[in-house]
């Protein structure tokens, strides 16, 4: 499994909390959680705040990449803001991964469920956006909470991306 320190335990289990509802926020947590199931990991991403979108069942076709404030783009906000910026830098984007065989999101998370990794919807952030289990991907184990999610997490280490 990869390089480690001498002396040093290996890692057995991730918990990665994606908080983002943007590309860049949402591909990072989806390749740590497949290059973990990869490795023999247990794997379980625990999705918040604006990160739902990347498992609510009208959204996750729709994610793009956020250009306003957001300093690696090296373009002004102002220019990010453009109309059409978004779209284009997502176009862009989804050119580049699929050039590197890098699944769309919707296919990411139906074979990131089929390793066995664990989904989950973290239920302060479905009751504040009025959602339930129905809004969401059949990939999603449950809703659950913070104190649910650090029980699961016990014992791995925990990723926020």
């Amino acid at each position: 499994m990869g390089f480690r320190t001498e002396g040093t335990e290996p890692i057995t289990k991730v918990s990665i909390v994606i908080s983002k509802g943007s590309l860049e926020g949402i591909y990072p947590g989806l390749i740590m959680a497949n290059g973990a199931r990869a490795e023999g990991m247990e794997a379980n991403l625990f999705f918040t705040f604006f990160g739902l979108d990347a498992i609510h069942k009208k959204r996750i076709e729709h994610i793009k990449v956020s250009t306003v404030g957001n300093p690696a783009m090296h373009i002004p906000t102002l220019i990010g803001g453009l109309p059409g910026m978004s779209g284009l830098a997502t176009h862009m984007m989804n050119k580049t991964m699929d050039k590197l065989d890098i699944p769309p999101i919707p296919e990411f998370i139906e074979m990131i469920g089929d390793t066995g990794a664990g989904l989950y919807a973290c239920k302060a952030s479905v009751d504040m956006f009025d959602l339930t289990k129905d809004d969401f991907v059949e990939q999603v184990s449950d809703i659950i909470t913070v104190g649910d999610f650090y029980d699961l997490a016990a014992g791995g280490q925990i990723i926020f991306t």
